[in-house]
């Protein structure tokens, strides 16, 4: 039985119910899924023929925001004698097509155009919504309704020549909708039970849209062996052999799976199971994972950037030359696993699309992004995709004047890197909080304890340490999870939560272990070098940190920690300049508050006190700021001579801990002579000596 055979039967019969269920829709319907189509209570509304029209209406209704007739003329015309005139002639068929007397949908305001499509029912607005929504939380009847959306191609049958800018637009959004259209195929799978007759129709689906979707073809596997059809199982493994080795694929992990899948299916009659294919979620165990589940991490591949128009398809100028430095730059950090080079390059050379190139690479989120090249200066568009459930998770544009070329690369790589990390880790960390804690792995425990570490508190940390721990059970090679027991730890010795020599201890050990795993880790000699702080080695210290930032120029913890050791008693003006590489590193970073009160204590040693009143308020004002921003605040006010504020912050210290004194906040540091004579006398002016 050839399942892939079947596939394409089965998707016409699909699409002519979903268009003539168009007809039925009561109200003002545009469908983009599939062939452009109006309908007005299931009554079809006729366009004129213009391509040009009907690419306009697509455009301006997945706008997020009004689009000036300059761009659309743009978009859409290969500069004719009047383009203008063109457009405004669309939008007067457009507004015969949409506009009902007492509702105006199509809106001009200056040299603006937008359309109001909040009224009405547009298929690729609701999938996106839904997509944004998260698929993964819809029930089954929503992702059911969601697949009748899909038609077809994004504007199915619609090209427009000499029109390259369209063009790459219309691509992006066919990619992006098909991701789309698997996502919730997968997802329906892993709610459909196996022995309803529905399930190989969805997985027929699924396999063809992405045919070297691993997980797709366990799918089908799976369905087959519960329903007893152990031979046709054995003619699509030999298929889907063929089809791999013909692109150079690994089939190994697939004939693993089929064998797992056969051992454990042994003996099944047809339709003798029930229940679903497998969770939305979680694939089988034997399907496709290269690592075992308890050490799961993460995983990501940075796609080539697509190059301007005009660059003639060649390879190895700027946007090559960004994304080489991008896959280097998260190599280094070693947070998550990263594709190399070759893998990503080779795929970007068959053409094949990103979400595509994910699901065959297995992994868990997908970058990808394209440089423009205009006069006087170049745009940088870059978006992260979450790729099983084809939700963007992170997108941004850069513009800059090409003045220096390497600087500007420097700059935007610095910061698309940073964005990535920090987005991937809130995903994870949200993710391995909606889990029940014994069903963690190591990657989410160790995500779910840096989650109660952000929150500062003494029962929060304890939190924290309980989840570190129980990820270094599970995987004992974990260099981040040791690295974040030893935060714990410092943050006790520092915090005084505990016996402070006794914490710093377990906070030198637990750096240590680090470092044992993994020398390469930034983040193991940013542990270490916090834990010499404590120690009172500055020297060893600040070695430690700035090895950190040589194996990862943009881990920015590591940054902001030599700036809290310099801001003490090292270069003030250093601590001044790390505080600002870390918070331009990471602009949203938990420790925010501690990049800023670093900087507080650095200016008021330079005698800059106004300059550090204001950097210290800004640090107190963080939410999640604890008891020691507070007195930095209330130190810095009173040396700027603001001590009604500095005062107030004083009584704020004082309603937790009644007998706070100076030699408090002087022994939680470590400040050289002056800077110690310095604060002491901040203290005096607000009564805290």
């Amino acid at each position: 039985m050839d399942q892939l055979a079947s596939v394409g039967e089965s998707v016409e019969t699909y699409v002519e119910s979903t268009r003539s269920s168009l007809n039925g829709t009561v109200g003002l319907s545009v469908r983009l899924l599939g062939q452009l189509a109006i309908a007005r209570d299931g009554v079809p509304v006729t366009l004129p023929s213009s391509r040009k029209l009907r690419a306009l209406l697509a455009y301006l209704a997945l706008a997020p925001h009004p689009v000036s007739r300059g761009r659309l003329c743009e978009l859409l015309w290969d500069v004719p004698n009047d383009p203008r005139g063109e457009l405004r002639w669309c939008l007067s068929k457009l507004r015969a097509a949409l506009d009902d007397p007492d509702r105006r949908r199509v809106e001009t305001h200056g040299d603006t155009v937008s359309l109001r499509l909040d009224d009405v029912h547009v298929d690729a607005l609701d999938a996106a919504s839904a997509v944004a929504e998260g698929v993964e939380t819809l029930d089954l009847m929503r992702l059911e309704a969601l697949s009748q959306h899909f038609a077809g191609d994004f504007l199915d049958g619609l090209e427009l020549d000499r029109s390259p800018h369209f063009g790459s637009w219309l691509t992006a959004q066919r990619r992006r909708f098909s991701a789309c259209h698997v996502a919730v195929l997968e997802h329906i799978i892993g709610l459909v039970p196996q022995g309803a007759e529905e399930a190989g129709a969805y997985i027929d689906r699924w396999l063809e849209l992405a045919p070297f979707d691993r997980r797709a073809h366990v799918a089908l596997l799976e369905n087959l062996a519960r329903r007893g059809q152990i031979g046709a199982g054995e003619e699509h493994l030999a298929t889907a052999a063929e089809l791999f080795h013909s692109e150079e694929l690994d089939f190994t992990p697939l004939r693993e799976a089929w064998q797992e899948i056969r051992a454990r299916n042994a003996g099944a009659t047809p339709c003798a199971r029930s229940g679903p294919a497998f969770p939305a979620s979680e694939p089988p165990a034997a399907a496709i994972e290269s690592e075992p589940a308890a050490t799961r991490r993460a995983s990501l591949a940075v796609m080539p950037f697509a190059e301007s128009a005009g660059a003639g398809g060649f390879r190895g100028g700027l946007a090559d030359g960004l994304t080489h430095d991008i896959i280097t730059r998260l190599a280094k950090l070693r947070d998550f696993f990263v594709i190399a080079r070759g893998s990503v390059f080779a795929l970007a050379e068959k053409n094949i699309a990103p979400d595509d190139a994910g699901r065959r690479l297995n992994v868990d989120y997908v970058a990808a992004g394209s440089v423009r090249s205009l006069p006087g200066r170049f745009i940088v568009s870059v978006e992260l995709v979450e790729v099983r459930t084809a939700r963007i998770v992170w997108a941004e544009t850069f513009e800059h004047k090409p003045d220096d070329i390497f600087i500007v690369i420097e700059d935007i790589g610095n910061s698309i890197v940073s964005s990535i990390a920090a987005e991937i880790a809130t995903v994870e960390r949200n993710r391995a909080l909606l889990k029940a804690p014994n069903s963690l792995n190591a990657w989410e425990a160790y995500h779910r304890g840096l989650w109660h570490m952000y929150r500062f508190t003494r029962q929060e940390n304890e939190l924290a340490q309980h989840f570190f721990s129980e990820a270094l059970k599970l995987d004992p090679t974990f260099a981040r999870a040791y690295a974040g027991m030893s935060f714990t730890h410092w943050q006790n010795a520092f915090q005084r939560w505990g016996d402070r020599d006794r914490e710093t201890t377990l906070a030198f050990e637990s750096a240590g272990h680090s470092l044992l795993v993994d020398d390469r880790n930034p983040a193991a000699h940013w542990a270490m070098g916090r834990a010499l702080w404590l120690r009172g080695e500055q020297d060893g210290a600040l070695l430690e940190l700035a090895s950190a930032v040589d194996l990862s120029p943009n881990f920015a913890l590591g940054h902001y920690a030599l700036s809290f050791v310099h801001s003490q008693s090292g270069d003030p003006q250093s601590a001044i300049g790390s505080s600002d590489h870390s918070r331009h590193l990471s602009p949203f970073d938990p420790l925010l508050f501690g990049m800023m009160g670093a900087r507080a204590m650095a200016h008021a040693r330079l005698g800059e006190y106004n300059e550090a009143a204001e950097w210290a308020l800004k640090a107190a004002a963080r939410p999640n700021a604890h008891i020691i921003i507070l007195a930095i605040a209330a130190h810095c006010l009173a040396l700027a001579g603001r001590q009604g504020e500095a005062r107030n912050y004083a009584a704020m210290i004082r309603n937790t801990f009644p007998n706070y004194r100076a030699d408090d906040f002087i022994a939680t540091f470590r400040f050289d002579r002056d800077g110690e004579a310095l604060f002491r006398n901040g203290a005096k002016l607000i009564g805290l000596n």
